[in-house]
C-alpha cells in the first residue's frame, strides 16, 4: 500500500521515505513504529491530505477510533474535490465505531451515498437535528469475513449502513461470534460470492465486534431422512424468531486464496467435487458428506441459534412432527 502525493504539490523526499517505511511496518504488525513515522510525515507536509488520511488509516487498524476520527476530520478538510473521497468512507466507518452519528450521516452524503432521514431532536434555540444512525440505506446483502487475521470465516448478512453488517448465517464457534450479531466492517471487499442465478454480493472484512448477540449457538447431531425434513427444522426454526443451518452442507474450508477470489456460494451441493473445497472426509463440509452413489447423508451437523429454554423444545417439535424420519442426539452449547 502507497499512497502519494495526489494532492496540490510533490511530496518531499523525507515524508515519501517516512511513509514507504511506515507501511512496511503495518504490514509487519508494528503500529507503534509505524505510528511515529507517520506522525514525523504530517508534520512535514501538514498540508497534505494524504499525511492525515495514513494516520487516520493506521489509527483505524488500532481500532484507536477518537484518534482515527480526529486526523480523518483533518484529511477532508484539505481535499480538493468534493465527493467520492475514501478519506470520507474511513471518517464513517471511525464516526459508526463511536457512535457518533450526525458525523456518520455527513460522512457518507460527502462520499456521495443517499442517506434517508434519521431521528429528530429540537436543537437549542429553535429548529431541529437529525442525529439518528442511518437506516433504510437498503443496502443489500453481502458477505462478511470474520476474524479475518485469524480463523477467518465467511457468512452472509445484511447490510445495515456502509460499515456495520448484522450476521444472518449460524457462525462456527472458533469464529467467536454468534447469529444477530453486529460487526463493524472495512469498506474495501475482499472477494466476491456469486448465486446460480447470476447476482454478486461483495465479501468484507471484520473490523470488529459493534454489538452482541445474547442468543448462544448450539451444535447438534441429526438424523433427517431427507432434505425436506433438515428444511423443516431450519423453517421451524426461523418461524421462531431464530436460525437453525446444516453445517454439514454450508461449510466449505477454502485457502485464503480461494476465499478471497470470486466464488459461487453454492458450489460443492450435489454429487460433484467442488475444487475450491479443502475439507476432508469425515469432517464438516460438502466434501466430508460425499460418498459414492449417494447424494444425501442422513446424519447431519447442525448449528441452532436459540435460547437456551427453547432449543430442546424446537427439536422435540420437529421430532415430533415425523417421528419416523427425524432423531437428534448429543446437543451442546458451543458459543
Amino acid at each position: 500500500m502507497r499512497i502519494f502525493g495526489k494532492g496540490r504539490h510533490r511530496p518531499s523526499a523525507s515524508w515519501r521515505q517516512a511513509t514507504d517505511r511506515a507501511f512496511t511496518l503495518i504490514g509487519d504488525g508494528r503500529y507503534e513504529d509505524a505510528g511515529a513515522l507517520l506522525t514525523r510525515a504530517a508534520d512535514l507536509e501538514p498540508w497534505l491530505s494524504e499525511s492525515w488520511f495514513n494516520l487516520a488509516l493506521l489509527h483505524k487498524f488500532r481500532h484507536d477510533w477518537e484518534q482515527a476520527r480526529a486526523a480523518g476530520l483533518r484529511a477532508v478538510a484539505l481535499l480538493d474535490r468534493e465527493a467520492g473521497a475514501p478519506d470520507w468512507w474511513n471518517v464513517g466507518i471511525a464516526a459508526t465505531a463511536l457512535q457518533d452519528w450526525p458525523l456518520a450521516r455527513r460522512a457518507w452524503q460527502a462520499y456521495g451515498l443517499r442517506v434517508p432521514g434519521g431521528a429528530a431532536r429540537p436543537k437549542p434555540g429553535g429548529g431541529v437535528a437529525d442525529t439518528g444512525e442511518p437506516v433504510g440505506m437498503d443496502l443489500g446483502s453481502a458477505a462478511v469475513r470474520l476474524s479475518p487475521e485469524g480463523e477467518a470465516e465467511v457468512v452472509w448478512g445484511r447490510r445495515l449502513d456502509p460499515a456495520r453488517m448484522e450476521v444472518l448465517s449460524i457462525p462456527l464457534p472458533s469464529s467467536g461470534r454468534r447469529w444477530g450479531e453486529v460487526v463493524l466492517h472495512d469498506g474495501v471487499p475482499h472477494g466476491e460470492r456469486t448465486t446460480a442465478a447470476g447476482h454478486a454480493y461483495p465479501v468484507f472484512d471484520e473490523i470488529e465486534l459493534w454489538a452482541p448477540s445474547p442468543v448462544p449457538t448450539w451444535v447438534v447431531l441429526l438424523e433427517a431422512a431427507t432434505e425436506s425434513d433438515r428444511d423443516a427444522l431450519e423453517r421451524l426454526a426461523a418461524d421462531a424468531g431464530f436460525a437453525a443451518e446444516d453445517w454439514s452442507s454450508s461449510v466449505r474450508l477454502l485457502c485464503r486464496l480461494c476465499s478471497e477470489s470470486r466464488m459461487p456460494s453454492d458450489e460443492g451441493d450435489g454429487d460433484h467435487m467442488d475444487p475450491h473445497d479443502h475439507s476432508e472426509p469425515g469432517h464438516p463440509g460438502p466434501l466430508g458428506h460425499v460418498t459414492d452413489g449417494q447424494l444425501w447423508v442422513p446424519e447431519r451437523e447442525c448449528g441452532i441459534a436459540a435460547p437456551a429454554s427453547l432449543v430442546r423444545g424446537l427439536l422435540d417439535g420437529w421430532v415430533a412432527d415425523s417421528p419416523d424420519s427425524r432423531a437428534w442426539r448429543d446437543l451442546e452449547e458451543v458459543c
